[in-house]
This record gives structure tokens, sequence and C-alpha cells, in this order.
């Protein structure tokens, strides 16, 4: 079995993965604010860590996912504010859509997905140990982690103390003993969410809520921590400082993997900036395997340009694979050797992509070994669970169907030039008709 290999940001090197415990491994990933549809950004890490995931259930015994759902934040309260929607109908609205969106993309769910709003207790119980040691304090209804007091805060981003400040982006409050001391708890009015707490009624800082739900399900200690790059300053700074100072001893997360942004002509795709596609939108157009090969076909931790000429390239790319396995069925065998070195090398999807090219080639050749690897390495990557059949026929279409049926009894009817005039029409959706004895079927070009 090859050796997996991650580039760790902590360290800025790809590093041989040691697990804590060899027969557990513990894997912890930023999930969606539920307040809107996720975009095709937000699926970017979805996708990444699902094969991450799936790989590391192919090397060790057992692995715990967790990936966590943030229901309590200041974007669900403003959204709350002007739609007049309750917040709990928001969140509950939005992460049903989130879990529809991300199966479409083949995305398998996590072992433990747990809300922030169930770990209130973990939250207060952490707050308390920073206090107690000194690296928080209590001030006007807040309270605040002190920056000062951990000496190692901005070597995960690299960020000098200055550079660290203006990234921020934060609140200068007279109630704060250094400007870049972040929010631990802020009391709460009463049309917003709130809870009792040691300090009065409140809700928790955005960056508490991912230290709580990682100890609460995988301890003080585990082996991955992953996000988007986005996600490094500073919120995996802030996340990191407060768990090694109310856990003493511990490592937090030993190996930090984030991945690339992805871009609209150039510039991240972002909701605030307007260059943002949902994921439903885009699944109205192609199917969810398309997007996620797109996901796929640049390395994890580079930047990757989203567009739909890319997504009629992934299409292609996928009739391809389905063409060689219609040609060649194959049982699934063991995923080739090629491809698992490919993915153990840091996740490098691109070249396991290429060694699947080869391996249809091969197909296409007849050769039912390589399509039995082929299908292999597909699982794994969350790739060609359809048919072929299925594939080329889109999962079924009513119209379609109905239109075949109309051109058979024009056929019976002897009336040709109207079964050729919907042949035609149904080529010009990019829907080819094959007649065999058996009957009519149908693919999409």
């Amino acid at each position: 079995m090859p050796v997996l290999r991650l580039h760790n940001s902590r360290t800025r090197a790809k590093e041989d993965f040691t697990p804590v415990d060899h027969g557990h491994v513990r894997m912890y990933v930023c999930g969606p604010t539920v307040y809107d549809r996720a975009h095709v950004g937000n699926a970017r890490p979805v996708v990444v860590y699902d094969v991450l995931a799936r790989l590391l259930r192919r090397l060790y015994p057992r692995v715990t996912y967790v990936r966590n759902i943030t229901d309590v934040d200041d974007k669900i309260n403003a959204r709350a504010a002007e739609s007049g929607e309750p917040i709990a109908a928001i969140t509950a609205r939005t992460t049903a859509a989130f879990h529809a969106d991300m199966a479409e993309l083949g995305a398998l769910p996590p072992d433990v997905e747990p809300r922030a709003t169930e770990s209130i207790d973990e939250m207060i119980a952490i707050i308390e140990r920073l206090i107690g040691s000194g690296h928080a304090y209590a001030a006007d209804g807040h309270v605040l982690f002190a920056v000062a007091s951990f000496a190692e805060y901005g070597r995960l981003s690299g960020r000098s103390p200055d550079e660290l400040l203006a990234g921020a982006r934060v609140e200068i409050a007279s109630y704060k003993r250094d400007p870049g001391d972040f929010v631990l708890w802020k009391p709460s009015p009463p049309e917003l969410p709130g809870w009792d707490s040691p300090w009065g009624r409140g809700r928790p800082g955005w960056h508490i809520e991912c230290s709580a739900m990682s100890w609460r399900y995988l301890g003080d200690s585990f082996d991955i921590h992953g996000g988007g790059s986005d996600l490094i300053f500073p919120h995996h700074e802030n996340e990191l400082a407060q768990s090694l100072c109310a856990f003493p001893g511990s490592s937090f997360a030993r190996v930090w993997l984030h991945n690339g942004m992805l871009n609209v002509d150039g510039v991240k795709m972002s909701k605030s900036l307007g260059n943002f596609f949902t994921v439903r939108e885009v699944l109205d157009q192609w199917p969810g395997e398309v997007i996620r090969l797109l996901l796929l076909r640049g390395h994890y931790r580079g930047t990757l340009e989203f567009s739909q000429g890319l997504l009629a390239e992934s299409r292609r790319e996928l009739d391809r694979f389905y063409r060689a396995l219609e040609r060649s069925p194959g049982e699934i065998t063991e995923v080739p050797r090629a491809v698992m070195d490919a993915l153990c090398d840091d996740l490098n999807t691109p070249l396991a992509l290429s060694h699947m090219h080869a391996l249809s080639d091969a197909a296409m050749a007849g050769d039912a070994v390589a399509a039995g690897g082929l299908r292999a390495a597909g699982e794994l990557l969350g790739l060609l669970g359809a048919s072929p059949q299925a594939w080329f026929q889109g999962g079924g279409d009513a119209a379609v169907d109905a239109a075949i049926a109309e051109r058979v009894a024009a056929r019976t009817a002897r009336d040709y030039s109207r079964a050729d005039a919907i042949r035609k029409d149904l080529e010009a959706q990019g829907i080819l008709l094959e007649d065999n004895p058996g009957g009519t079927t149908w693919r999409r070009r």
C-alpha cells in the first residue's frame, strides 16, 4: 500500500501522514453557514474532502469525518431581519438544500455533522478554561481572547503582527486590551438568539464554535483539519490559538489542509462580489457528476477556473469514460496502483484522472481488466456511478420518451415524414436515436 503524503499548511511542507491512532483516523472540516444556497465555490471543499475521506477509508480500518453546520451567525441574523423569515426556518431550509445539492455532486455525508447550537455547553467550558489560564478576559459583556498571551499566534498563517491586525478587519472597541483580540462570546439582545452564560445572555463568536465541536467529537488532539484557504486567517489561526491554550500539551490538528479558491474570470467566486453561481443553478443545466469532475480536474491546493466551457469539457471527458465502459463492461477490480499512488501523493486528482484516461483507452480496445480498473478508480473519486445507458440518457426524460412514442406511432401509420421530423428535432436537442430489433433507444450526444 502506498504511503499517504499530505501538504501540511502548518509546516508548509509535504509530509508522510502519521495518524495519532493508526486504527482510527479523525478529520474535521469546516462546513457551511446556513443562510443561503451554496455556490459552486462552496462545493469545492466538500468534494475535495469527500475524496480524501474515501481514500482514508481505503487505507485505515476506521475513519471519523466530522463536518459542521454553522447555524448561529450574524449573517443568518441579518438574513432573518431582511426577509422577516424566522431564523429556525432559514437554517432548516438552507441546510436541507445544502444536503440535496451536495448529494447530487456525489458527496457522501460525513460521519458526524454537528450543529453549532448543539455545542454551546462545550463552548462555555472552553471559554472558562481560557479565562482561568489568563488567555481570555471578560469586558463589557464580551469575552475576548488575548492574542498577546499566545507567543505562537500568527505562525499558521505566516503573518507579521501588523499584517495580522490589518487582515483581521477587527472592530476597534474600547473594551479590548489589544486591537487584535477576538471575540469568544458576545451579548445578545432579546430579538437575537442567545444562551445563558457566566457572562450574561449571549452567543458565541464564530471561531470558538469549531474548537468546541472538534473537541466534542474528536478530542483535543486529532489528525486532520481541512477547509478553504480563505479560512487560514483569521478563522483557523484563532481556532488553533484558543484550542492549544485551552488544552495545554495537546496538538489540536496535527495536519492542516487548505483547498484553493474557485475563480470566475480570474476572480474568486463569492457572494460579496456577486460573481457566483449556486450549485442548484448549475445542476439545472449539467449533471452533478460534471460539476464534480470539474472540481477535481485541478489540484486541490491550486486555484481553479469555473466556466461553461470547462463544464462542457468535463462532460466530454465523462462521455469518453462511459463510452469505454459501454464498449467493455468489465467487473470492478482493485483500484489500479498508479491511481492510488497519485491520490496518496497529496491528493493529486489531475494525475489520477490522467491514469483513468489511459485505462479508458485500453477499455475502448476491449480490455475488460482495464475497464474494471476504470470503474474502481471512478468509485474512489466518486465518479462513474451510473450505467452507460443511464448516463447517455441523462437519467431518463419523459419528454424524450413521449417523442419516441409519437415517432413509433408515425412510422406504424407510415407517416415517415413526421417520423423523420421528430428524429431531426431530437437531434437538434443533442439526442440521438438508435433503432434496433428490440425497439428504439436514445442517448445524448
